[in-house]
């Protein structure tokens, strides 16, 4: 597969051009501190606040694509599937952070959680390409997402846009910043967006905002309290399908008008972060709260069903970190603790629909059987540490080593056995657990070195081990079959589901000088215990199971350079093979 971002032309600047001083770029992402970019030996993209503003992104393919080697699919309003090292997915192979919080727990993985955040407003984005290091755990395969949140500045200022545009679509973002107190400053970020859709019922509206308050601790401490939410509805039959004849002369119809999506999210963190001789300690609190009720179109034509998730999160990330004069050592010893209870309800629906194939219409539908009800609660406890040291001047060394342990506690609301439901005319049965438990532990090493030829041109290479554990939806719901004996062997099969495994090699150079940048990297990626859905022959029973070996390769590139004073091209490239090892 090859895919290449369209390049994008930036003014800059004001009329009289300022002296250009020349600055590396740093990230945040690979140890929650700035650090150079160049002393980092695994793939970073770095979008700035500027880039951000420049992209004025209603949907986050718009933004993302600038990095090399990432693309993202639109699906319906800001829904979204991605491709980082990985064929285009809904698969739960990556890791979505804001300022390094999951936005979600790893047992409820959602492929569209970047509509969660305010992507709009970020301060900036950070794009991991493959595991990540010691302080990434299960998710991070393909790659991680990180969210920045805008500071907030003493000094008043305020911002407002407004947008509009075709099919009745329009946008407010609204930002405010300013000093609240002595050494105290705020940021407050809304969003507002609305569009009826080019397709028939398929409107879709965001309202969302982020509100941020720094405090400074003397000269090397730190509070942050930051806040964010999302509220989001959605008509998302824009994928109806068609009839030749209606899509040559009525393409604006939508034959799936009953499916809808509602979200709500909720998160809110707080910081400390303190210096104090060469050490540096950093304790952050986080609350999260995630709810969804979605009528599915692509379950319409099979097993139409509502689904009502929701889970609430308490965690806590907790780093230490100690530098050393010897080879410029710096020790980073951590914890991550996630404990997430939810639930799951599903009713089965009785649809009224007419007509056949691509023209067949969905129209209504009431309340059928309830399917699942169950609670589950997601917990996680993740020790790490990760040494980097210079053998020599111009080397950089990084070593790492993470445990995971994870678990789930299933509690289910429905007698164990079967349910049966009336699925398009036909009796479907879904197979139901009694009360039970899965835990999984792992450990990840991680190695890398990078090696600074100077002149602002470096070289990098590592060997990084990733996992993935099942989700709880992988776990817990296996679906329907045509017996009640199907149905349980298939949900017995999938509560037996193992984590995916993954180990990345990559290498690649870096160049940022005299206004040019260069990313070239290549990469293998190779995923064992792959799930695949087979089917049994003995039982004739489809499930998921851990059958597969998967390689990925490829080679990125990403070339930046300054056509004029005011001008700048940036573009990217990146050419994948995606390869089924074994079956």
């Amino acid at each position: 597969m090859a895919a290449l971002a369209v390049p994008r032309l930036a003014a800059q600047g004001s009329s009289a051009p300022a002296p250009v001083q020349e600055l590396q770029p740093v990230s945040v992402t690979a140890t929650r501190e700035r650090s150079p970019l160049s002393e980092t030996p695994i793939s970073i993209g770095v979008l700035g606040s500027g880039a951000v503003r420049e992209a004025a992104a209603l949907h986050p393919s718009q933004l993302l694509g600038q990095v090399p080697g990432v693309a993202v699919a639109v699906t319906t309003g800001e829904g979204h599937t991605t491709a980082i090292r990985q064929p285009f997915t809904t698969s739960p192979v990556y890791l979505f952070l804001e300022d390094g919080i999951p936005i979600r727990a790893t047992g409820f993985f959602n492929h569209n959680a970047l509509y969660e955040v305010n992507l709009a407003q970020a301060g900036g984005v950070e794009v991991v390409r493959g595991p990540g290091t010691a302080l990434h755990g299960s998710d991070a395969i393909g790659g991680i997402v990180n969210v920045l949140s805008r500071a907030p500045e003493a000094a008043p200022q305020g911002e407002l846009t407004a947008e509009s545009g075709a099919f009745g679509t329009w946008r407010l973002l609204a930002g405010a910043t300013s000093a609240l107190a002595d050494q105290t400053a705020g940021r407050l970020d809304l969003h507002a967006l609305h569009t009826d859709g080019w397709r028939r019922a398929t409107a879709y509206d965001r309202r969302s905002g982020n509100a941020r308050v720094d405090h400074r601790l003397g000269t090397d401490g730190v509070l942050r309290f930051s806040a964010g939410f999302a509220r989001i509805s959605q008509q998302t039959g824009a994928n109806s399908s068609l009839p030749f004849a209606d899509y040559v002369a009525d393409p604006t119809r939508n034959n799936q008008s009953i499916a809808f999506r509602r979200v709500e999210a909720t998160r809110v963190s707080g910081e400390l972060e303190r210096g104090a001789a060469e050490g540096r300690l950093s304790l952050i609190g986080f609350f999260r709260d995630n709810a969804m009720d979605l009528n599915g179109t692509y379950n319409l034509n099979s097993d139409p069903r509502i689904e009502r998730s929701h889970n609430v999160s308490l965690g806590l990330l907790a780093k230490w970190r100690r530098s050393f004069a010897p080879g410029r050592t710096r020790l980073i010893i951590g914890a991550d603790l996630d404990r997430s209870p939810g639930s799951r309800q599903e009713d089965n629906l009785i649809v009224t629909r007419s007509g056949t194939g691509a023209g067949t219409v969905f129209s209504a539908y009431t309340l059928g059987t309830r399917i699942y009800d169950y609670g589950v609660t997601f917990s996680s406890l993740s020790p790490y540490t990760q040494v980097e040291f210079s053998p020599a001047p111009r080397w950089r060394v990084t070593a790492g080593l993470r445990r995971d342990a994870l678990g789930y506690r299933f509690s289910n609301h429905l007698p164990a056995g079967t349910v049966a439901a009336s699925v398009l005319g036909a009796t479907r049965h879904y197979g139901q657990l009694a009360d039970s438990t899965r835990s999984f532990t792992r450990l990840s090493p991680k190695l890398g070195v990078t090696y600074d030829l100077g002149g602002g041109v470096d070289l990098h290479a590592s060997h990084h081990y990733g996992f993935r554990a099942p989700s709880e939806a992988q776990l817990f719901r296996a679906g329907n079959d045509t017996t009640p004996a199907a149905a349980l062997s298939r949900a017995r099969l999938a509560l037996g589901l193992q984590p995916i495994r993954a180990a990345q090699t990559e290498a690649g150079l870096r160049a940022h000088t005299r206004g040019w940048s260069v990313e070239l990297t290549a990469y293998s990626l190779v995923k064992r215990d792959d799930l695949l859905s087979q089917r049994d022959l003995a039982t004739n029973v489809t499930t998921s199971v851990n059958a597969g070996r998967t390689e990925h390769r490829g080679l990125e590139l990403g070339l930046g350079a300054p056509l004029a004073p005011r001008l700048r091209l940036d573009t990217a490239l990146a050419v994948t093979r995606q390869r089924y090892v074994d079956w």
